[in-house]
């Protein structure tokens, strides 16, 4: 009997959807407006996981230029067939010609993906299945067809259950499994009502007849610090064992607000008279314990980047697709260049981040800056999305260099200045929370934690910003003129469960 922990994928990463090839496991999630899209995870045994790159890595295969907050990418599905992995996805966000259904391959998992196969129709969520009579039937929120693998091209539309009747039914997978076709679907919205529902047939036409123990999953209404479970994923073991990847989210205090975003959970499944059971029926919990896996060992949470290596690491992303001339890596560390795009424009702002994986957590940065202007910054923020913010920042007021802490709550801004910083050189920004309250200031030159500016997380929540995302911390640096603003350098990145 194996003990890990819930969820298995910390912070924003909803939708996951997973595959077994061999001994290995390859996990995939959404992404939205930011960039790389499509964080890949690799396992060996389920409850340890190592990110092993993105599936999309270049504007031709993700353009984001003008994706609104919680647009781009959504729900992808990861599926293995004849030595070749596909992914399938929307981008909803792309420009024309470039938005909609989409699937991309690889032969090297580690490798890079092809450009897109489009395929057209209307819908989100779509699912590639591969029959054992070698059609290949795409599945999204709208339809199901027979396409050709080879161009996307809409063969022969098929019938699609659209399950029991709950709101807003999405994320159909389809799976061979026996003698049935099973279809997988979430349905109740993914806010707390959301459940995951299952139908089966004998044959991939239909009629569809759904589990009289539906919803197979779902925490609504229910006393559990997991909720809105949903949008699930079934995987077969090499060992045989069934288990189901799926979101959930664990809100902090009443009325309830999330605000690290939906989370990737995990619970084994047993079949009892044809139909898949999750976790013997009972609620899933934050500490689990099952057959076919190990203890699993916490995954460190330390995490510290002086940027001295070529290569971004893959914890990193964007906000749309960067402007790569806006930043420089060296030895001595990372410099970005103060943009004219701000944190609230539907643009690609100097801007790079890291999720909050913990409902407690600190970062810090170690940052040098000289602002040219008034209206340059730079710093860090707790970024939701646009209007939707934390920071701190060297600025400049009144011509005299500066500490800023501001809170952007929609049309509500609140805003705290430290002048005492020009005998510093280097300041040592800080971000610091405990699910409930995050603290915004800076390290003194002995290191002690100097408190600026105090915000409630629940601002941040998706519950009031609203949006699929969750909170990032990030470096950024705006309010530069058009032809070039000043650079900003950072030397040390570090961010820890508080």
């Amino acid at each position: 009997m194996g003990h890990f922990s819930n969820p298995i994928l910390p912070g924003f990463h909803p939708d996951p959807s997973i595959c077994c090839v061999g001994a290995d496991y390859y996990l995939i999630t959404s992404s939205f407006e930011f960039f790389p899209g499509v964080p890949l995870f690799h396992s060996t045994d389920l409850v340890h996981w190592r990110q092993i790159g993105h599936v999309l890595t270049r504007e031709s295969q993700l353009p984001l230029k003008g994706a609104h907050p919680s647009g781009g990418i959504y729900a992808p599905t990861i599926r293995y067939h004849r030595g070749r992995f596909y992914m399938v996805t929307t981008n909803v966000s792309g420009a024309e010609g470039c938005r909609g259904h989409f699937y991309v391959w690889t032969d090297d998992i580690e490798g890079t993906w092809s450009d897109p196969v489009w395929v057209e129709g209307r819908g989100i969520d779509p699912d590639l299945f591969f029959d054992e009579d070698g059609r290949v039937i795409f599945t999204c929120t709208n339809w199901k067809a027979e396409i050709d693998i080879a161009t996307g091209k809409v063969l022969t539309p098929l019938p699609r259950w659209e399950g029991t009747g709950g709101h807003a039914p999405e994320a159909p997978h389809l799976y061979r499994i026996g003698d049935f076709y099973y279809t997988m679907l979430a349905e109740g919205g993914t806010e707390y009502g959301h459940m995951i529902t299952m139908a089966r047939s004998p044959r991939i036409e239909g009629p569809f007849e759904p589990c009289p123990r539906n919803p197979i999953l779902s925490h609504r209404s229910r006393p559990s610090p997991i909720q809105s479970t949903g949008h699930g994923d079934l995987v077969q073991a090499p060992d045989g064992r069934w288990w189901i990847v799926f979101l959930g989210t664990r809100p902090v205090r009443y009325p309830w607000t999330h605000h690290i975003g939906r989370e990737t959970f995990l619970a084994p499944v047993t079949w009892q008279d044809g139909w898949p059971v999750v976790n013997g029926g009972e609620l899933v919990t934050l500490e689990m314990e099952a057959e076919g896996v190990p203890d699993a060992t916490p995954a460190p949470a330390l995490f510290e980047d002086r940027f001295d290596e070529p290569a971004w690491r893959l914890e990193w992303n964007f906000l749309r697709n960067p402007v790569e001339s806006n930043y420089r890596r060296g030895a001595e560390g990372l410099s970005l260049r103060c943009s004219t795009v701000s944190l609230d424009d539907l643009d690609s702002p100097t801007w790079v981040g890291r999720r909050l994986e913990h409902l407690a957590a600190r970062a810090t940065a170690r940052l040098a800056f000289d602002p040219a202007t008034e209206t340059e910054e730079a710093g860090l923020t707790l970024y939701m999305r646009a209007g939707f913010h934390y920071e701190v920042a060297l600025a400049r007021r009144d011509g005299v260099r500066c500490l800023v802490a501001r809170k952007r709550v929609g049309s509500m801004t609140e805003e705290k200045v430290v002048a005492l910083l020009e005998a510093m050189a280097e300041v040592e920004l800080s971000v610091e929370g405990d699910g409930q309250w995050f603290d915004l200031g800076y390290l003194d030159r002995d290191g002690k934690r100097m408190s600026v500016l105090r915000g409630e997380a629940r601002f941040l929540s998706t519950e009031i910003a609203g949006g699929f995302t969750g909170l990032y911390v990030a470096l950024y640096a705006q309010g530069g003129a058009a032809e070039g603003g000043a650079w900003a350098w950072c030397g040390r990145f570090v961010y820890d469960a508080a």
